[in-house]
């Protein structure tokens, strides 16, 4: 019998986690922490509805946290298993999980000395430690290459678009074919390639991030350039808050050949994450699996000041003269960026520039929203920067895109279910499969099960 049951990622864009069942062995595809609206994040802290250590293996669709950070709870808590995935996913995890523990403890400690958590004390839900052991249960595999998890079941990696090593997962047993988009990456993106076409699934699991929006037709180099003349010229800093994988390379991948083309003034570029700087890095280690040169991979680690110490990152703030600072994480959730939010967001002349998704709840979501103010560290502060948006930077298929993706199927699954969009993002790009392609589906409710017949 083979069951899949929603853990995570309906609802919402984050903690994606789905329990594969299949003769008592459990599987979970993608083990995500929970971001954004407090109700979501408290469900980090709630235990499983299984046991960790019954959980027979992890396999991983990419490293963004909303699909991996939930991992080194699982090992803490006795998962015993093996994580696969593409050796561009263990890459980044290898990055972005003991940094992600180090963010954890690092606010913990700062709650606990401004005294400003309802915790006493404030405990992080991982350590660096625990995460960095966590590594050592993944098991690597190369793309497209069958991989047996028992004697009936394997998988398969197929490259996925949207950042390094983003993989759509075929689960496959005699008679049943699962798959799991991942997240899909844009038809022409500027740095990743684009999405492989399946043409099969008995069931499908298909992201919808965006699936009640398309994203703009213009240029974000030309909307990029045209904001930074305006900021330079108010004598103002652009912040971008972006993600370490992905947005990172795609804003630096931008302003690299701006500053090329000599299209913008000669303002510093700080990239100030030491996480977005390894992650970086590793596009010279992975090229062909994405779309720039030997080259443009070489101007993308010399285009900006690389911060790592604390002391340089304080040392930023101090700056007065215009500046372009890039920093995590891009929701504004945690980490450096908060605290050049503190310094840059009360000044009108500066400018808050995000480019990429902002899910419900987070700091990212209210400022776009206009409010005039943002709690940090305890502290209400106001915001009287601009605020922007570069929408056409998402690394996710538009609801187009996906259809696109879809259209290549060449016969209906038995089910397809919608996961990680908010709710109405799911339910419009429901009503356009079931419109457009005429295939039974359906959105899941968090915890639901369903027997895949």
């Amino acid at each position: 019998m083979l069951k899949i049951k929603f853990l995570g990622g309906v609802g919402t864009v984050t903690g994606s986690k789905f329990l594969i069942t299949e003769d008592g062995a459990n599987y979970l595809v993608d083990c995500g922490l929970f971001q954004g609206l407090k109700m979501l994040r408290l469900k980090n802290w709630n235990p499983l509805p299984l046991s960790p250590s019954s959980i027979k293996e992890v396999i991983l669709t990419h490293a963004h946290i909303d699909h991996s950070g939930y991992l080194p709870l699982l090992v803490k808590n006795g998962f015993k298993g093996r994580i696969w995935s593409t050796k561009g996913t263990k890459a980044l995890c290898d990055i972005l999980l003991p940094d992600a523990g180090h963010l954890q403890e690092e606010d913990a400690e700062f709650a606990n000395r401004h005294k400003f958590s309802k915790h006493h004390p404030a405990l992080p839900l991982y350590t660096k430690a625990q995460a960095q052991q966590t590594l050592s249960f993944f098991n690597p595999v190369p793309w497209d290459k069958p991989q047996a998890l028992s004697a009936a079941t394997s998988i398969q990696f197929l490259p996925a678009g949207h950042i390094l090593g983003a993989s759509i997962v075929k689960m496959m047993d005699k008679n049943k074919c699962i798959v799991f988009s991942g997240d899909l990456g844009r038809l022409h993106d500027l740095t990743m390639k684009p999405p492989t076409f399946v043409d099969h699934a008995d069931y499908l699991l298909v992201e919808s991030t965006y699936g009640n929006r398309l994203h703009p037709k213009t240029n974000p180099k030309d909307t990029l350039k045209d904001l930074l003349i305006q900021t330079y010229k108010k004598g103002g800093t652009v912040l971008i808050p972006a993600f370490a994988v992905g947005r990172i390379q795609d804003v630096l991948h931008l302003l690299a050949q701006l500053k090329n083309e000599k299209e913008i003034p000669d303002i510093p570029v700080y990239l100030n994450t030491p996480m977005g700087s390894k992650a970086t890095a590793l596009f010279s280690d992975f090229m062909g699996e994405h779309a720039l040169s030997a080259d443009e991979c070489h101007r993308l680690q010399k285009v900006a000041h690389m911060i790592e110490t604390v002391d340089e990152s304080k040392a930023l703030n101090q700056v007065k003269k215009p500046a372009i600072i890039i920093s995590a994480s891009g929701m504004a959730t945690g980490g450096r960026v908060l605290h050049h939010l503190k310094s840059l967001a009360p000044y009108p002349e500066n400018l808050i520039l995000f480019v990429g998704f902002q899910a419900a709840g987070t700091r990212g979501e209210a400022m776009l929203r206009g409010v005039p103010q943002i709690k940090i560290h305890g502290e209400m502060i106001p915001i009287k920067a601009g605020v922007a948006s570069i929408d056409s930077l998402s690394a996710h298929a538009d609801a187009d895109e996906v259809m696109i993706w879809l259209k290549n199927f060449k016969s209906p699954p038995k089910m397809t279910f919608i996961v990680h969009g908010e709710p109405i993002a799911s339910d419009t790009l429901r009503m356009r499969i079931q419109d457009e392609l005429r295939w039974p589906c359906t959105v899941p409710d968090y915890q639901e099960e369903w027997e895949l017949l």
